[in-house]
């Protein structure tokens, strides 16, 4: 099994189901108010229109940078390093697969859109390239694939996904925050931030002073994956020339012999 494609994952749903919508925020209140607030508790309904309104902040930013941390199997992790333009739904990682029984990293540069995933760094790309006949070319390209043929994701398309999703154009309904809990203040790199829970057992974390998304973390079938974003401000990400790109739904033979 290739490292950058584990085993497969249940198709992603709707925003609001599989990102749990997102985001927290520290409200307006006093000492002693924060200071009788138990963990546990209920979001206000003041917390649930902010709520509802954080992934439009999230576009309105124009990006951010982000690390996604994904210990797919017993030793082994995912982790995506990289940056977000959520004003054209564009972003560029590192896709890192470390593992726990000594055999080496491997890595992979990534472009992503919200339909398309280019992957450079593959070993035997130039090879399988000349072989069949075809120009050289730094990165293959195939679509992002919400489920494939058995009604399942791979995990790379999945996070890539997560990513694009954590912006909106519209604000949600304040009332799909209703089962919402507050579960504390914390430290996440550096920045204080308001930690919620949602129906789903997902924890999102917004910075105080920001009010803009720091951290989404969830659980993919029997792995925690954890999301966090940094600062935030417009991005510009060009993707690869369409010259130095192979479209592996053009040569199924390259995809094929590539494992891709």
């Amino acid at each position: 099994m290739h490292p950058l494609r584990p085993r497969p994952l249940v198709p992603l749903l709707s925003r609001v189901a599989v990102l749990g919508v997102a985001a927290a925020l520290l409200v307006g209140c006093s000492d002693d108010e924060a200071a009788q607030r138990a963990p546990g508790a209920p979001v206000s309904s003041q917390e649930a229109e902010v709520l509802s309104k954080v992934l439009v902040s999230d576009l309105e930013a124009g990006g951010a940078d982000f690390e996604v941390h994904a210990p797919y199997a017993e030793g082994t992790v995912l982790t995506l390093t990289g940056e977000i333009d959520f004003a054209r739904s564009i972003g560029r990682a590192q896709a890192v697969t470390t593992y726990g029984d000594g055999r080496p990293q491997e890595t992979r540069t990534l472009f992503f859109s919200q339909d398309q995933l280019y992957q450079g760094d593959v070993p035997g790309l130039a090879d399988a390239l000349s072989g069949a006949g075809l120009p050289a070319a730094t990165y293959v390209r195939r679509p992002v694939t919400a489920t494939g043929a058995s009604g399942t994701a791979s995990l790379l398309d999945v996070l890539v996904q997560m990513v694009t999703r954590l912006s909106a154009r519209s604000a949600d309904d304040p009332r799909s925050f209703g089962q919402y809990t507050w579960r504390g203040t914390q430290q996440v790199d550096g920045e204080l931030v308001s930690v919620f829970q949602g129906g789903t057992g997902a924890t999102i974390a917004v910075g105080a002073e920001s009010k803009l998304l720091v951290q989404y973390m969830t659980k993919l079938q029997d792995f925690d994956v954890t999301i966090d974003l940094s600062d935030h401000g417009a991005r510009e990400i060009p993707l690869p020339a369409d010259d130095d790109t192979v479209d592996l739904t053009a040569h199924p033979e390259i995809a094929e012999k590539l494992g891709l």
